[in-house]
C-alpha cells in the first residue's frame, strides 16, 4: 500500500514528502546531501530536548514582545513541550556532521515543530501559512544564535552525565583505598623499585588524581553557559525586537533549570569556540589521567606467575582462543582505547575551532559531533570501569610485602644512618650477591642491631617514614 505524501518547496523547487513524517523539505534535502557518520541527532536526546527549550524560550518572548501572534506562540510551545517531554525524536534524523553551520539540524527542529504545532491547530502537515518554519519557529532568530546555543544547553547536561561518573569512580577508589590500607607495597619510578608505600595510599592517589579533575571540569562547564541567543546572524541581534536577547536567555533558564547568561559580547560569542577548546582539554587531561591509571591496573595485575601480581582484576571473559586459563584485563583496555578516541577527538575539536573564518565558524557541527561522542563513550566507559573492574579489585598482601623486603629499593631509609656511599655499597653487593638488604647491614657488615632495624622497617615508618 503506497504511503501518502505532500509537495513542500523551498527556493530551489519543489519535493514530495512522506505524508507521516513531521519534517520538511529542507530536512529531507539533508539526509540526501549528509550521510556521513549514520549518528543522527535522534542518536542524542540531549540535543533534541535543547532544541525544545530553545524554540519554547523564543516563542515566549516573541509573544511578550508582541511580534508572534498569542495562538502562533501557543501551538509553538505545545510542540516544543513534547519534544522536551521525549516524543517525536525519530523525526530528528540529520547526521550530526553536515554542512551548513547547523542549518539542516536548526531547520529539522523548526519543521518538526511547526507540523506537531499544525496538528494542535487543526490542521495538516505542511499547511505553513498557518504556522511557518521559519516566518514562526524562527522568529527572531538564525541558526548562528539557536544552533548554538542548543548545542550549549546539551553539552552542559553531558559535562553533567560524565562527572556523575568520575565522582562514582573517585568513591570507588576511596573505598579500595581504606580497605588496603594496611596492605604494604612497594612504590615504583621508572618502572624499577622506589620506596615502600601502601597499596590504600596507591588507591587514594588515583581517587585525588580524579577530585582535580572534577573541579577542571566544573570550571569549564560554567564556560557553556553563557550563550549567543539573541545575536541571530552574526550578532547584531538583527530581526529582533528591543530586549528581546536578555528576555529570552532569562526565560530560557528558567526553562531549563541551567544557569544560562547572556555573553557581553554578542559577535564575539557568535564567531569564537575558545570555549568548546577549554572543555575538550580538560576532557583530555582527565581522561588522559584515567587511561594512566588503566595502565597501573594492567601492570599492578601482570602475571599470575611472571608478572608483579599484586592485585587481582576481575575476571570478565577467557582470554584467549589458544592459550587455556588466560585471563586477560579487558575492562582496563577498553577504556584506554575510550581514551584514545577523546585524544583524537580532542586534535578535531582544535582545528575546528581555528578553521572557522570572520563572523562565524561553520565547523561547530563537527565539534559538536566530537564533544558528543566523546563524553557519551567515556561516560560510559567509566561507568564500566567502577562496575565491572574497581569495584571487583582484591590485593595479594603476601606478594606485595615479599617484593617489599626483598627489595634493594628500602636501602634508601639507611641513607640518614649510614650515608649514601654505604648505602651504595650495600645495594651494590645485594644486586650482586643476590642477598637481602637486612642480611648485609644486620647479620654480615653488623652496622644496625635487630632492634634498629626493627624500628626502621616496621609498618608505619615505611608508609610515614621519619628520620629516626
Amino acid at each position: 500500500m503506497a504511503v501518502s505524501s505532500r509537495t513542500e518547496h523551498d527556493f530551489l523547487g519543489e519535493r514530495e514528502i512522506p505524508g507521516d513524517v513531521y519534517y520538511g523539505v529542507q530536512t529531507l534535502r539533508a539526509i540526501e546531501n549528509f550521510n556521513i557518520t549514520g549518528i543522527r541527532q535522534c542518536d542524542q536526546p540531549l540535543f533534541i530536548k535543547a532544541f525544545g527549550y530553545v524554540k519554547k524560550a523564543a516563542a515566549i518572548t516573541n509573544r511578550d514582545c508582541g511580534i508572534l501572534d498569542p495562538k502562533i506562540a501557543e501551538a509553538i510551545i505545545f510542540a516544543s513541550e513534547k519534544i522536551i517531554a521525549g516524543e517525536y525524536h525519530d523525526q530528528f534524523v540529520t547526521d550530526l556532521i553536515q554542512g551548513g553551520a547547523g542549518t539542516s539540524i536548526n531547520m529539522n527542529a523548526n519543521e518538526v515543530i511547526a507540523n506537531i504545532g499544525l496538528e494542535y491547530m487543526g490542521h495538516n502537515k505542511g499547511e505553513y501559512q498557518f504556522l511557518h518554519p521559519n516566518n514562526h519557529v524562527n522568529c527572531s532568530q538564525s541558526t548562528n544564535d539557536a544552533y548554538p546555543t542548543a548545542f550549549r544547553l546539551a553539552l552542559y547536561r553531558k559535562i553533567d552525565e560524565y562527572l556523575a561518573a568520575v565522582t562514582q569512580l573517585t568513591t570507588a577508589f576511596k573505598q579500595k583505598g581504606t580497605e588496603f590500607a594496611q596492605v604494604l607495597k612497594m612504590g615504583r619510578t621508572q618502572l624499577q623499585d622506589a620506596v615502600p608505600m601502601t597499596l590504600g595510599q596507591e588507591f587514594n592517589g588515583f581517587a585525588s588524581a580524579m577530585e582535580t579533575d572534577i573541579k577542571r571540569l566544573q570550571e569549564a562547564q560554567q564556560l557553556i553557559a553563557v550563550v549567543n541567543m539573541g545575536g541571530t546572524a552574526i550578532g547584531t541581534g538583527i530581526n529582533t525586537p528591543k530586549g528581546y536577547a536578555q528576555a529570552c536567555v532569562n526565560t530560557l533558564a528558567s526553562l531549563s533549570n541551567i544557569p544560562v547568561s547572556l555573553a557581553e559580547n554578542l559577535i564575539e560569542a557568535t564567531s569564537d569556540t575558545g570555549d568548546y577548546v577549554q572543555v575538550s582539554s580538560a576532557l583530555k587531561r582527565s581522561v588522559l589521567k584515567i587511561s594512566k591509571i588503566c595502565n597501573d591496573l594492567r601492570l599492578l595485575s601482570s602475571g599470575p606467575r611472571c608478572g608483579l601480581f599484586e592485585i587481582n582484576l576481575p575476571k570478565m571473559q577467557p582470554g584467549s582462543s589458544i592459550m587455556p586459563g588466560k585471563v586477560n584485563p579487558v575492562i582496563p583496555e577498553v577504556v584506554n582505547q575510550t581514551a584514545f578516541y577523546v585524544v583524537g577527538a580532542d586534535v578535531t575539536i582544535t582545528m575546528a575551532a581555528e578553521a572557522g573564518q570572520l563572523q562565524l565558524n561553520v565547523m561547530e557541527p563537527v565539534i559538536a559531533f566530537s564533544l558528543f561522542t566523546s563524553l557519551q563513550y567515556m561516560t560510559q566507559a567509566v561507568n564500566t570501569l567502577v562496575k565491572d573492574c574497581i569495584s571487583g579489585i582484591t590485593a595479594n598482601p603476601e606478594v606485595s610485602s615479599h617484593f617489599v623486603m626483598n627489595s634493594i629499593g628500602i636501602v634508601t631509609a639507611l641513607n640518614p644512618i649510614l650515608g649514601y656511599e654505604t648505602s651504595a655499597s650495600i645495594a651494590k653487593e645485594a644486586l650482586n650477591s643476590g642477598k637481602s638488604i637486612h642480611e648485609i647491614v644486620v647479620d654480615d657488615r653488623k652496622l644496625i642491631t635487630q632492634e634498629k632495624w626493627d624500628e626502621l622497617y616496621s609498618f608505619e615508618n615505611m608508609i610515614h617514614p621519619e628520620m629516626l
